[in-house]
């Protein structure tokens, strides 16, 4: 908490709810008010806490504990309407994660821009153990991502959310292009 704006009244003032002997002293009262005023920030916040589990509506220091929660911590230097946008997401990204659907999405929160993931689904063995693979069998994924601007989009860490968003075993590649 930031601390009690000036003159923020307590919605549930303690004087009132003295005994009458104590409600009629004015020093009782004023001694009363004291308390009032450093409990008026923690009340109001109290109050309105279901808006500081909403990412829409948290402030926006208490976003980054909310996506803690989860397990999605918002890049800082994401525009705050995208830091919400993941954190909002979070729960629903992460149900759907190591799918093609699930990594799209996730691309697309990260980068803000149009993904478009091509997986061949194919599968391959080899005749004996330790032998090599059979040509054209693998299961390589194809990303392409189309933002405003490509050199602003962080590759390092597009490479990093993708590495952790698909299956482990399955080799990538990134294409980031201009929309």
């Amino acid at each position: 908490m930031r601390g009690t704006p000036p003159g923020l009244a307590s919605p549930h003032p303690i004087g009132e709810h003295l005994p009458g002997l104590y409600r009629d002293d004015a020093f009782t009262q004023r001694f009363m008010a004291a308390f009032d005023e450093v409990l008026a920030g923690a009340i109001q916040v109290l109050d309105c806490f279901p808006a500081y589990l909403d990412p829409a509506l948290a402030p926006e220091d208490f976003l980054e504990w909310i996506g803690g929660w989860v397990g999605a911590t918002p890049d800082e230097t994401w525009p705050l309407e995208r830091r919400r946008a993941f954190v909002a997401s979070a729960t629903e990204l992460f149900r759907m994660r190591g799918t093609a659907a699930g990594l799209a999405a996730h691309v697309a929160v990260f980068t803000g821009g149009e993904v478009e993931i091509a997986e061949p689904g194919a599968a391959g063995w080899s005749r004996g153990a330790g032998a090599a693979m059979p040509a054209g069998s693998s299961p390589d994924l194809f990303i392409r991502v189309r933002v405003k601007d490509p050199k602003a989009v962080p590759a390092a860490g597009l490479e990093a959310l993708i590495a952790a968003s698909k299956p482990a075993h399955v080799p990538h590649r990134l294409e980031i292009v201009k929309a």
